[in-house]
């Protein structure tokens, strides 16, 4: 019995085979993009590239997938790449620990699925422009803080996203620069904003507030990100 036995029952031999020959290229693998990492990986995907310039902070544990007392100093790239390897040796993860930069040739051409799980709003926009004008199928989380309530995480089209602080304020900054996404992409968001109750912290830099979140939410944020891939690679099999 092999590791994703499991997997070809629920989708047949020919869609574990796409799942296997699938590439995949997610940015940001902190709070949303590390249980999307794993997800795609425990499902089959053949190649995944993670991009993230970030190293584990101990505030990462309450809700990251590479955060443990053990990885905090380390590459978060490089702590989910060895994980990554560990549940699924024959996976080819590519890891890039740097930051997405707009003009920075990614050869995004090459991937079936991109994905955006980054926080930085201009980081965002860019990517939001240049994933929308390349040939593979495009998600994107808008923000995971600041929720309880698992059930009002919900899936929509970027220009339909409501109540979301984060897509009001990127439709805004694209609309302002008069450059809009090239093509309709989905979207992984909720409507649910609370206040943070406790003291203010330190968010870090290139961070401009440091919201509550927790793991519940962000989880649920990546596995719906994943989720929305392995459907889009599998949609002619069912």
């Amino acid at each position: 019995m092999n590791a994703f036995s499991r997997v070809e029952r629920l989708v047949g031999p020919e869609g574990l085979a796409k799942l296997g020959k699938a590439r995949v290229i997610l940015f940001g693998v902190g709070g949303v993009g590390g249980w999307c990492a794993e997800s795609l990986v425990r499902s089959g995907i053949g190649h995944l590239t993670i991009v993230d310039p970030d190293c584990v902070d101990v505030t990462n544990i309450n809700r990251q997938l590479p955060a443990t007392s053990s990885t905090v100093g380390h590459p978060k790239v490089e702590v989910l790449r060895e994980r990554l390897l560990d549940i699924s040796p024959e996976c080819e993860v590519v890891a890039l620990h740097k930051r997405y930069e707009a003009g920075v040739t990614w050869g995004l051409d090459g991937y079936d699925i991109i994905i955006d799980a980054i926080d930085s709003l201009k980081d965002k926009a860019a990517l939001i422009l240049e994933a929308s004008a390349a040939p593979g199928a495009f998600f994107s989380s808008m923000g995971a803080a600041c929720k309880i309530d698992p059930g009002k995480v919900r899936v929509a089209e970027f220009f339909s996203v409501r109540g979301c602080p984060l897509g009001s304020a990127l439709r805004k900054k694209l609309r302002q620069a008069k450059t809009l996404p090239a093509k309709p992409f989905l979207c992984v968001y909720d409507e649910e904003v609370l206040p943070n109750l406790g003291p203010e912290q330190d968010p870090g830099p290139g961070k401009a507030v440091a919201n509550g979140t927790l793991a519940p939410i962000t989880g649920i944020f990546g596995f719906t990100l994943a989720g929305l891939a392995l459907q889009e690679i599998l949609k002619d099999e069912f």
